[in-house]
């Protein structure tokens, strides 16, 4: 990979993602909204937000692929078949955005062969872009973040998403046993908190790649990890609007550790 074109790349991702927080904040609360065939909330903005991010990105990055989990129905899966390819959440938090809820986010991942190396989260909320990847660090707004390295205890605070699929309930019940919770109703911010030091790690089971992707590179280059309980999804090789639900856990080594043995029963 060409570190030129790489940085090339993360400004523009963040200069697109600024561009589109008027329009977030201008309609939280209050665009309506409509359901998906998969039983998810849709608004107009997320499409308009999906739309304004991919326009300016693909002036200059046109070779390029573009993923949102807001693409017109591509009828099946997509290969991922580009050197750099992005994934977009255009508001994760849906509910919350339409509801008037301030924990939603714009959520922008770069991938260089089907890997997340930047991750850019706009978070409405706190008014706050996190954005970084491995080698080149995570900034919560200005400030440098990192992993939380607070000892695992009963005050360990957890980000959660109880499970669908119930046969993953004992593995739920063994970390709501333990640990204080905190649910936002975002993934993407579950995930970017843990690599802020905001919560010290998170659980879901629920979630789909584009929640994930740009979060991901913030925890492994803030000194954290994310384990997949359910099939390893990475290198990101096909881009599907319905994939299965993935389970996942993230934090520090040793949380991650720690939940992996409560929610598997099995020790490293």
């Amino acid at each position: 990979m060409d570190p030129a074109q790489l940085m090339l790349r993360i400004a523009a991702a963040r200069a697109a993602v600024l561009a589109q927080v008027e329009l977030l904040h201008r309609e939280f609360g209050r665009a309506e909204s409509r359901w998906k065939a998969d039983g998810t909330r849709v608004t107009a903005i997320d499409v308009a937000i999906s739309e304004g991010i991919f326009r300016d990105l693909s002036r200059d990055f046109s070779a390029d692929q573009f993923l949102s989990e807001e693409l017109p129905d591509p009828a099946g899966p997509v290969a991922v078949t580009r050197a750099f390819a992005w994934i977009l959440d255009p508001i994760d938090g849906t509910n919350n955005f339409a509801l008037g809820i301030p924990q939603c986010a714009i959520s922008l991942a770069l991938l260089w062969d089907g890997e997340p190396v930047y991750g850019v989260v706009y978070d409405l909320g706190r008014r706050r872009l996190l954005h970084g990847g491995p080698g080149l660090g995570v900034f919560d707004g200005e400030t440098p973040a990192r992993v939380s390295a607070r000892p695992v205890s009963r005050e360990t605070l957890v980000g959660f998403h109880s499970p669908g699929d119930k046969t993953w309930l004992p593995a739920a019940t063994a970390v709501l046993g333990d640990f204080k919770i905190r649910g936002l109703g975002s993934a993407t911010l579950h995930l970017a908190y843990v690599a802020a030091g905001l919560l010290d790690g998170c659980v879901d089971f629920n979630v789909k790649i584009w929640d994930l992707a740009a979060a991901i590179p913030l925890v492994r280059a803030a000194g954290g990890e994310v384990h997949f309980l359910n099939g390893e999804q990475l290198p990101v090789r096909r881009f599907d609007l319905g994939m299965a639900r993935i389970v996942y856990l993230a934090g520090s080594p040793e949380l991650c550790r720690q939940l992996r043995e409560r929610m598997t029963g099995k020790r490293d």
